[in-house]
């Protein structure tokens, strides 16, 4: 990097959040914020907790996210330098390219064929999974405390005791009768 020096942590969080916000933009956090290409007024996958899914050990990919980031800025660097591209460097360079060419660049990466396909893949069903169903959160708590994803997607709120149920049905009619011997709670006998 150029003028301002930025650890590895800072690089790989600016850089994965510009990967994110890649694959579901979203709404810029300030107007000097380099990482999210503020293309949409809405929250996107950043601001739905991409990152906070991403480094959780449980998706598997956690330990990976550090070469991953260095892979994905040095192909920026090559997509740059295919297309004659001036990287500012005082950011990552993934992070320099504007919202169009990071698309190109994403598209290429998860294209069939590519070689690393997989890996980015990966990070793009993350970023969805972030926004689209909040799985770094207990549901009740990211309803509670206003998951963007799911508040843009109508997500319905629990009943007062914590419990969802749904005393309408969802096509405006039943669609089978209840089993007789169905229990209170709704578990079959």
């Amino acid at each position: 990097m150029g003028a301002v020096a930025e650890s590895d942590d800072q690089v790989q969080k600016s850089t994965l959040e510009a990967f994110a916000d890649t694959i579901l933009p979203g709404v810029k956090r300030s107007p000097d914020d380099r990482a999210i290409a503020g293309v949409c007024d809405d929250p996107g996958a950043v601001e739905a907790g991409a990152l906070e899914l991403l480094n959780d050990p449980a998706t598997g990919v956690a330990a990976g996210l550090g070469p991953l980031s260095q892979a994905l800025n040095a192909h920026a660097v090559a997509y740059a330098g295919e297309h004659g591209l001036a990287l500012d460097e005082d950011v990552p360079p993934f992070v320099a390219l504007d919202y169009e060419n990071r698309v190109a660049l994403v598209e290429r990466l998860t294209s069939p064929g590519h070689p690393e396909q997989s890996g980015w893949v990966l990070l793009a069903m993350f970023s969805n999974m972030a926004f689209d169903s909040a799985a770094h959160l207990s549901t009740g708590e990211a309803i509670a405390n206003g998951h963007p994803g799911l508040l843009q997607m109508g997500f319905a709120k629990p009943d007062s005791d914590g419990l969802w149920r749904f005393p309408d049905f969802s096509y405006g009619r039943e669609l089978a009768k209840r089993h007789p011997e169905t229990t209170e709670s709704g578990s079959p006998a």
